[in-house]
């Protein structure tokens, strides 16, 4: 039986686990609820009260009697079935290092695209500015942690960097210029999308170029 998986009909916080579902061969449905449709109110008057979930939300994975919300662990799930979560106690520790602190650096972007200070727009104009500032502070840290390794843990592909990988992505399609600085993370991405499955979906129909994010948020 297929996994099901549903969220938004965005990137947000679905994408990296659509990856890894992909490169991993699970075979899955993948629900995508569209706001101002009635796709909404399926989720909100039915799904989310129905499914049975123990913490109704999106996303969502049903893997058989599995039930779990929460992006982080939907992706650690997933790469605990698939042997992605490091070999050694040392290498989990860096997988779970890797997993919160690229979550700290998502949830940021998350934040300045959806305006959760409440800033009127000019505010906002100052808000992107600081963040596009300190953007190589934080891109220099996870280059330095990286390399001459092929991924966050070493030469193992784990479950942290798919959703690197796609924060990485989200910040290349709103600043386009914003890893020039940075050779080895050019690489990373590049090697994450030549993965042959990878390659295989991003080319694919069932591939979400965009948006990232819902309508009302400021980056869509």
């Amino acid at each position: 039986m297929p996994i099901k998986f549903g969220y938004w009909k965005t990137r947000c916080l679905a994408q990296s686990i659509r990856l890894l579902l992909i490169y991993t061969g699970e075979e899955f449905e993948d629900r995508r609820y569209e706001r101002g449709t009635p796709d909404e109110d399926e989720w909100f008057q039915k799904n989310k009260k129905f499914l049975g979930l123990p913490f109704p939300n999106l996303p969502y994975m049903i893997d058989g009697h599995v039930k779990i919300t929460q992006s982080n662990a939907i992706l650690r799930y997933v790469g605990r079935k698939h042997d992605m979560c490091g070999k050694t106690v040392e290498e989990q520790l860096q997988v779970d290092v890797c997993e919160n602190e690229v979550t700290d650096m998502h949830d940021s972007f998350i934040g300045l695209c959806y305006n959760d200070t409440g800033a009127s727009p000019d505010e906002w104009e100052g808000l992107k500015a600081a963040y596009i500032e300190n953007l190589p502070v934080t891109l220099r840290k996870f280059s330095d942690f990286i390399g001459e390794h092929k991924w966050l843990t070493g030469d193992m592909l784990t479950f942290p960097d798919f959703h690197f990988y796609e924060v990485l992505a989200q910040h290349v399609m709103v600043f386009p210029a914003c890893l020039d600085a940075f050779p080895v993370l050019k690489t990373y991405v590049a090697r994450f999308e030549e993965l042959p499955a990878i390659k295989a979906y991003r080319a694919s129909s069932d591939f979400l170029e965009r948006p990232i994010n819902n309508y009302y948020y400021v980056i869509k």
